[in-house]
């Protein structure tokens, strides 16, 4: 998005320049690092918050566990916990954490699930998917502006002014992402040598993958 790009680090483990940035940005906000190396504000109350996980995730666990030490260099209190399947969907289903992990799949044609995951209706009903609680008319409007367009034109100038509404708004904290899909498969089956854009999908691949027997050796 022209304007905005993510930060990026210089590889070290301290990253020292980016550490000194973020400090500057909290202080502006009004937080404060302390002798004791804890990140406070005004009235003295820490930066402190909880990250909710399911059990069983350790990939996401192991990303998280990064990303809280990370934090503590920032002076900021992170706890990391991990409750079973059901706690986890009774928590999430009634909005009781501070921030948790979710992956969204979506499509290359954003559509009706934009309401779901953005729209201001579905923010307090259990169970909904718009976890970080949006409210926006911005937001809703250009939502449904995109749903309403007549022309290709007025669909994409929507979504791109809905991407940008809400990136600036920084509802989420992008972890990890990869270019690339790593597919175990039997040598028999086949795809063309020339896979269409995100052809390498598991859900994609009936469309595009067939079946050849190997000839006796």
């Amino acid at each position: 998005m022209e304007g905005y790009s993510l930060p990026v680090g210089d590889g070290t483990e301290r990253n020292r320049a980016n550490i000194t940035l973020a400090l500057e940005r909290l202080g502006e906000a009004g937080w404060t690092l302390g002798q004791d190396g804890v990140l406070r504000n005004a009235a003295g109350e820490p930066f402190a918050f909880e990250i909710l996980l399911e059990n069983g995730s350790s990939e996401v666990a192991a990303i998280v566990n990064m990303y809280v030490q990370s934090l503590a260099r920032l002076g900021i209190q992170a706890t990391v916990t991990s409750v079973d399947s059901a706690q986890y969907k009774e928590r999430t289903d009634n909005y009781d954490f501070d921030m948790t992990y979710y992956r969204r799949a979506v499509s290359l044609s954003p559509g009706n699930e934009q309401v779901l995951y953005f729209g201001s209706g579905p923010a307090d009903e259990p169970g909904g998917r718009n976890l970080m609680g949006v409210k926006s008319p911005a937001i809703d409007g250009l939502i449904n502006d995109m749903l309403n367009a007549e022309s290709n034109e007025d669909f994409v100038a929507a979504v791109q002014a809905l991407d940008r509404v809400l990136t600036a708004g920084r509802y989420v904290i992008p972890f990890y992402q990869w270019n690339v899909a790593r597919i175990a498969h039997a040598a028999e089956l086949k795809f063309p040598e020339r896979l269409p854009l995100m052809g390498d999908w598991p859900g994609w691949q009936p469309d595009v993958w067939w079946w050849e027997d190997t000839p006796a050796q």
